[in-house]
């Protein structure tokens, strides 16, 4: 019988020191190894190419995927940057308008280059997914669900399908559910991207990026491609995200029921105008979210009622529990205003057709007991209370 998920966190690479029998896999930091004489190169000869504590890591990430190997990145945007590689010069890529900005920056980037030929659509609306599958032989269908910020939910399957009709590959950023509660291979993605800064660490002290492949020449390319161009993570980077997924399971149940909690009490403060949460059964893609995923996450955004003009900034002021930065996925709960923050990249346009503005808030729900959290929401929201009151 195969390991459940919450087994294999914690027994990877557990007990497989045969030099001294470690119960933890050590920290390999050699830059470095011997060959065993002439022509003797062992498994390991330098550690751009491969490094014992990253294939650890590497081995927890293809299981809970289910794939077929994994290379692991020096971020999650060296991650993104990989699996275009992977693309002939030109190559059609179809990515949806409401992605995060620093994958929206380095697609724009790459096809200014006229390195890959970039789409952006809504890849909720089947008219526009048909549109752009039907035209100019897509290589790469580019799906990111939820989204970032909104949470859009797409149907990772049916998109899959469609995308393989056409002889296009599709890859999913899973960052904000991790393997535990969306496995996109088992949907028909060809490759998985995480961020592993985010959930997978989980502590907010590394950053690093993986991308997993559905088949074994895929994840052969990845590997050869990120040993070429050095992006592979360091073995000190390995080793503190290995640490931080052990705990994975239990810090996205505690975080998730939290986030649960909290899109409720929003979504009935009259400071708040819309709530964008999965897990809600209001939201217009709840239905697929509770297909295809096992849990609907602990990230989640609102829109303030009052004027952003001056409503955001007193928002700012008044959160005192929410720390205000980028990122996401640690047990620290986090607020962004992507406007200004994590999608500043993007052009006022591009966020316009994403369907956003200054009067959204991001929140990356910590470990925080739910009613100190709620106690801060609530009097930032306040805070935001025009003179007249809220409309």
């Amino acid at each position: 019988m195969a390991e459940r998920d919450e087994t294999l966190l914690c027994c990877i690479g557990v007990n497989s020191d045969a030099g001294f029998g470690a119960v933890m896999p050590p920290l390999y930091l050699s830059a470095n190894y011997s060959f065993d004489g002439y022509e003797g190169k062992r498994e390991y000869d330098y550690t751009r190419s491969g490094n014992p504590t990253r294939s650890v890591l590497a081995d927890a990430l293809t299981q809970l995927e289910g794939g077929a190997g994994t290379a692991i990145t020096s971020s999650g945007m060296s991650a993104v940057d990989l699996a275009l590689s992977l693309l002939d010069s030109g190559a059609r890529v179809i990515a949806p308008h409401d992605c995060y900005g620093g994958t929206w920056r380095l697609l724009t980037a790459r096809a200014k280059k006229r390195q890959v030929d970039v789409v952006f659509i809504d890849q909720s609306d089947a008219d526009a997914v048909e549109t752009a599958l039907s035209a100019g032989a897509p290589a790469l269908l580019w799906i990111e669900t939820p989204s970032n910020p909104l949470m859009r939910v797409v149907d990772i399957e049916a998109l899959a399908k469609r995308a393989k009709a056409v002889g296009a590959k599709v890859a999913v950023d899973n960052t904000f559910l991790s393997p535990l509660l969306q496995k996109p291979i088992a949907l028909g993605a060809d490759f998985v991207v995480h961020s592993t800064t985010k959930y997978l660490n989980g502590h907010s002290d590394v950053v690093g990026g993986a991308v997993i492949a559905a088949s074994a020449e895929d994840a052969a390319q990845l590997t050869w491609w990120a040993n070429c161009t050095g992006v592979t993570g360091a073995p000190f980077d390995c080793w503190l995200t290995l640490r931080g997924l052990r705990t994975l399971s239990v810090r996205l149940e505690r975080q998730g029921a939290s986030a649960a909690e909290l899109a409720r009490r929003l979504t009935r403060h009259e400071g708040v105008r819309r709530v964008h949460y999965p897990g809600l059964e209001a939201h217009p893609t709840h239905a697929i979210a509770a297909k295809q995923q096992a849990g609907f996450g602990a990230m989640l955004s609102f829109e303030i009622a009052a004027p952003a003009a001056t409503a955001a900034p007193a928002f700012v002021r008044a959160i005192k529990r929410f720390t205000l930065a980028e990122s996401l996925g640690g047990v620290e709960s986090l607020v962004a205003h992507p406007a200004t923050m994590t999608h500043a990249s993007m052009s006022a346009e591009a966020r316009v057709k994403a369907g956003f503005d200054d009067s959204l808030f991001r929140l990356s729900i910590g470990l925080e007991h739910v009613e100190d959290l709620w106690a801060d929401l609530s009097a930032a929201l306040d805070a935001t209370r025009p003179a007249g009151g809220f409309k």
